[in-house]
This record gives structure tokens, sequence and C-alpha cells, in this order.
């Protein structure tokens, strides 16, 4: 089996390479490796230090010299050129981790974001067809915007939706176009889609995660914000949070991605009810000045307080629309025959995730 995978030394692509390599690791004749370089480290220095760090599997720690005998580390430079490493007489999986994460609703941001998603995998897509057995896609299970009530595994059969950023909007595109694509290059297409990441479930240290984001944004927020302001948070009562670790998505697509699953979504079944999720957030980070309301601040004239004001034009602009989502769900029957949803309270979990965050500071893995 040979297996390309880009963003491998991101948040969700780093454990789907710890997974592969502990998981499948007997099957894998080559994994090659498209990363960037960051600051001054090279792009094979950036995967040893993710390979030797504490955050590694033990089978990688104890097979240390073998797993590198497996993979090709590509510079991200060449990513549009896999003439210059690929065979053509090998057929490869190609996991496209790799992506743009930005919930601005701001104008100015949408080439930026449609470039970065769409755009990108368009010219991957496009220039990995001689190579391809297989091209899986992993988008966000919030890519077909605004929905509710109970949502199923196909999101590229929806005619158009109204979206809440254009982050949703440019992965539903992509979405739609590797499906059509893949048809037209007689290329099978799998489109898998994670919910919002949170820390480690099975694998150890549990509750790690190497970037945070989203909920983490949130409670960072409120940490650092060193004020005796008072906030009111806008959110849906009815509505819940849907988190799932990072491990258990990134031993999902371990599973999945050479099945013939055309399309899933990676989601918990179920969720953290809005204003629960919210206060034990806020409560873990000692801040305890906020009310949770259902209605809408309307104008800038409304805001109580210099923080809430700051809220609203910070972090608050990117995760309203969710907060205030109507309410759905996700069928998990697919999910859960592949691989059962890991059982656990979900308030101390949320709970546990910001705690781990807290005494890392927030900092994000360096690799």
């Amino acid at each position: 089996m040979h297996i390309i995978l880009t963003g491998a030394t991101g948040t969700l692509g780093s454990q789907v390479l710890f997974s592969l390599l502990e998981t499948r690791f007997s099957e894998i004749e080559q994994l090659v490796l498209i990363v960037r370089k960051k600051q001054r480290i090279s792009p094979i220095n950036r995967v040893k230090n993710m390979l030797e760090s504490p955050m590694a599997p033990l089978f990688i720690k104890e097979n240390l010299a073998a797993v590198h005998h497996k993979l090709m580390v590509v510079d991200a430079d060449q990513v549009l050129q896999p003439q210059n490493f690929l065979r053509t007489n090998i057929p490869y999986y190609l996991i496209h981790s790799a992506g743009y994460v930005n919930l601005s609703i701001d104008p100015n941001s949408r080439e930026e974001i449609f470039r970065e998603n769409l755009t990108f995998t368009q010219h991957i897509f496009k220039a990995y067809t001689p190579y391809l057995r297989k091209f899986i896609y992993i988008s966000t299970a919030f890519s077909a915007g605004k929905l509710e009530g109970l949502l199923n595994d196909d999101y590229v059969g929806l005619e158009q939706q109204e979206y809440r950023n254009f982050y949703e909007a440019s992965k539903h595109a992509a979405e739609k176009f590797l499906v059509s694509a893949g048809k037209s290059s007689h290329i099978d297409v799998q489109v898998l889609r994670p919910s919002v990441l949170g820390g480690n479930i099975l694998d150890k240290p549990t509750f790690f995660i190497s970037k945070y984001m989203v909920f983490y944004l949130f409670a960072k927020f409120f940490h650092r914000s060193n004020s005796k302001d008072s906030v009111r948070i806008q959110a849906n009562a009815d509505s819940k949070l849907n988190i799932i670790p990072t491990d258990y998505a990134a031993k999902v697509i371990t599973k999945v991605f050479d099945t013939a699953v055309e399309q899933l979504n990676i989601v918990n079944s179920k969720g953290t009810e809005i204003f629960t999720g919210i206060s034990k957030i806020l409560e873990t980070v000692n801040f305890k000045n906020f009310n949770l309301t259902q209605e809408l601040l309307e104008t800038a004239t409304e805001f109580e307080s210099t923080l809430e004001r700051f809220y609203y034009e910070t972090i608050g602009i990117h995760l309203t629309p969710y907060l205030t989502a109507k309410p759905y769900e996700w069928d998990t029957t697919l999910l859960e025959s592949i691989l059962p949803i890991p059982q656990y309270n979900l308030e101390d979990y949320l709970v546990n995730t910001i705690e781990y965050a807290k005494i890392n500071g927030f900092r994000n893995q360096r690799w």
C-alpha cells in the first residue's frame, strides 16, 4: 500500500499519521508526507521532531528506524510536481488532510479562503490524477452550512445551501468538485467530515491536542481577559456542542480510507447542551461574570461593557453563528459500524480538555 498524506503536521493530520503507522504499518510500503517548511525548520526535521516527541505513540518510539524507512518527506514547494517524487506504475491513496480553517465572514477574506480550500484542492486532484488509486478528502461536518434536524452522510447531494462563513462554503464546493471530477476521471473519491476536534480520549497523553482551536479559543479569550466586566453570550438553549476527540477521528480515517464508503460524517452521537457547555468552559477558566441569553444583540450601542464589545468584535463574530444555530444532530449508524464512538461523560471531558489546555498555557505544539 502506497499512501500520500498532506497536512501531516496538523492537528488531525498528525494523529492520522500516528494511527496509520501504529495500526497499518505492515500494509504500508511507502508513506509520502507533503510538509511545509516552518520558519527555519525543514520539512524532514519537522517530521523528525513529531515522531520523536513525547506525544508520539509507543509503537513509533520503539520502531523509529523502521518508521523512518517507510517515510518519504517532500517539501510542500513541490506539491504540484508529483512527477518529481512519485512512480507512475504505483497506485496511490491520497489523503488530503491539509486545509485552511478560517471562520471569517469578512468579504475581503473570501478569495483567500476559497483559494486555499477549493482552488488548491482542484490543483492537487488534477496534478495527481495519473497516480491515484483513490482521493480521500478531509472536509468538515459543518460544510453543508445551516441545517437542522437529523443529518445523514450525503452532503454532496444537497442543493445550494446557506453557509455561516466562507470556510463552510469553500469546503462544500471542494467536496462537490471532487465527486464530479472523480466520476469524470474514473477515480474513487471519499469525503470524510470530522466535527469540532477536541483532545485525545483513547491515546496518551489523554486530552492532548496539538493546536487549540474553536472552543479552546473561546476558553483562551476569557482566561486571558483579565477583566471584571460582565459579558452576555448569545446562544440557542436548544442547540448543542458537538465535539469529537481527535484521536478517535484519526482512527476512523485510518480504518475507512480504503473501503467503499463514499461519504462519512465523523461526529459525536451526542452533544453537550450549549448553555451547560459554555458555563463549564467559563467556570473552568475561572470567568464567572457572564450571562447566557437567547436575545440577539442587534447593534453596537447595546454592548454593556468593553469586554462584551471586544468579544463580539473578535471571536464572537465567528462563534456566535454556531452557538445560535438551530438544533440538529447526525445519524451515526454508519460511523458506529466502522468504529464505535467511545463512551465517556461529555461534561467531564469538556472540563478536562480545558484544564489540559490551561496547564499547557494554550500553547500549540511546535513541530
